[in-house]
């Protein structure tokens, strides 16, 4: 039985762009109305799950006090951690380390940020994330609130793309997407229901 899962990015944080990783930002007032009117028409859901940092947990916790719902913080769900690039923008990393974020962008697999986390890691923690949310929400309507790239990974992979097109999806701030995650696979759903 699968579970229907939408996935919503959080909104703006009180630091801004560029790689926030394991940084844990609160949001602004703008990334807090982002987030409700995103979910304003959405659901109804029959549970939240969380990753802990406080630009996710903090707009989780009050949504399920809303909407009385329980509510899962999933640790393995925390954003890629970027190492000695955290806090940083693409445009700062230009000046002293082009060469070494061209290859992150062209292939994150391959090239690992300076004592950063590789995408393997990344990925496998997703994935264990994943088999736990099957297994305790099966048949159920989950909202998950989490960070772009945990976000950008699971569209990818419902999207069949190659590793390489990875950084390529767009993923924006307080946007919500629909996947079917099944036994085997995941499945892009439109949040409606269809497709």
């Amino acid at each position: 039985m699968s579970v229907q899962l939408d996935l919503l990015r959080h909104g703006v944080t009180e630091r801004g762009g560029g790689l926030r990783g394991s940084l844990d930002d609160d949001l602004t007032a703008e990334g807090w109305a982002q987030m409700r009117a995103a979910v304003a028409l959405g659901g109804p859901w029959d549970a939240l799950v969380s990753s802990p940092l406080r630009r996710c947990a903090a707009f989780a916790e009050e949504l399920a006090a809303r909407l009385g719902l329980p509510l899962q913080l999933e640790a393995d769900l925390r954003e890629l951690h970027f190492g000695a690039w955290e806090g940083r923008s693409a445009a700062d990393l230009m000046h002293d380390q082009a060469a070494e974020l061209g290859r992150f962008w062209a292939d994150p697999y391959a090239f690992t940020p300076p004592q950063g986390e590789p995408m393997q890691h990344f990925e496998a923690r997703i994935d264990a994330a994943l088999q736990r949310l099957r297994q305790r929400h099966a048949g159920r309507r989950v909202l998950l609130v989490g960070h772009g790239g945990v976000i950008r990974l699971l569209l990818a992979r419902a999207r069949g793309l190659p590793r390489s097109q990875l950084l390529a999806v767009e993923v924006a701030h307080a946007s919500l997407h629909g996947l079917s995650l099944g036994a085997a696979a995941l499945h892009e759903r439109s949040l409606n229901g269809e497709g």
